[in-house]
């Protein structure tokens, strides 16, 4: 039978243009393609909850780093730093000053002074810290010196027994300005009543660059006590 030029256009169209192939199914997803979903998923989210929990830190040590609170205390105590053959570095100078200050305001009826010796020296950052402040006219009297501790968390838990053993409760705690949210803390969980007035001089405070220096330094220490409930100093920068 003869094929008319309808039915020829008909199979000409279709060999010459063949259905193109379907790339789509019905099928799920591979299991790998929604893994790898969920793990980008995870790893974004961690990376905001870190940045909101180191960021939040951060902004919390910057507003305790200003608070001064003068209230009246059992004792004011002073977070040792590096001393020389007994003399007291600017850094702790500036933190002996501020007690002394507070002392002749009558914050608190005594200082306590804390802070033990590094190897090969001869006087303890307590015993030193004590000198400065009878030559700087507070009575030997009104002057513990613990000569314990070699961190900030060994230091304050120093004081925090000798003051339990002595019925005392509450402290005024003298460091610098981005210290004191942990050093705050810390006398806190050992179960004193505990608030700061820190220094507003020495190289702690001295340039922006020692500030941030500070902050930084303090969040990563205060973040890491809050993990592990261990110290981690950081050595400063700015000149002693």
């Amino acid at each position: 039978m003869p094929i008319d030029w309808q039915t020829w256009g008909v199979i000409s169209a279709a060999v010459n243009d063949p259905p193109a192939p379907s790339y789509y199914s019905d099928e799920p997803a591979g299991f790998g393609s929604a893994v790898a979903r969920w793990v980008i998923r995870l790893f974004i989210g961690a990376l905001l909850i870190a940045i909101v929990l180191v960021g939040g830190t951060a902004v919390r040590v910057w507003q305790v780093a200003r608070i001064s609170d003068h209230s009246p205390a059992d004792a004011i105590v002073v977070l040792g730093a590096a001393q020389y053959s007994g003399t007291p570095s600017s850094v702790f100078q500036a933190r002996l000053e501020q007690a002394a200050n507070l002392y002749d305001l009558g914050v608190a009826p005594m200082i306590i002074t804390v802070g033990g010796k590094q190897p090969g020296d001869l006087y303890t950052e307590a015993a030193a810290g004590k000198t400065y402040l009878t030559e700087a006219g507070v009575p030997a009297g009104k002057i513990l010196a613990v000569e314990k501790g070699s961190d900030t968390l060994e230091s304050v838990g120093a004081v925090s027994d000798v003051m339990h053993d002595l019925g005392l409760s509450s402290a005024v705690i003298v460091s610098d300005p981005w210290h004191s949210l942990r050093t705050r803390t810390m006398a806190r969980d050992d179960g004193l009543e505990a608030w700061t007035a820190p220094t507003r001089q020495g190289p702690a405070v001295f340039t922006r660059e020692s500030q941030l220096h500070g902050i930084t330094r303090e969040t990563g220490a205060m973040l890491w006590y809050q993990i592990t409930h261990y110290a981690a100093d950081f050595s400063y920068t700015a000149g002693q």
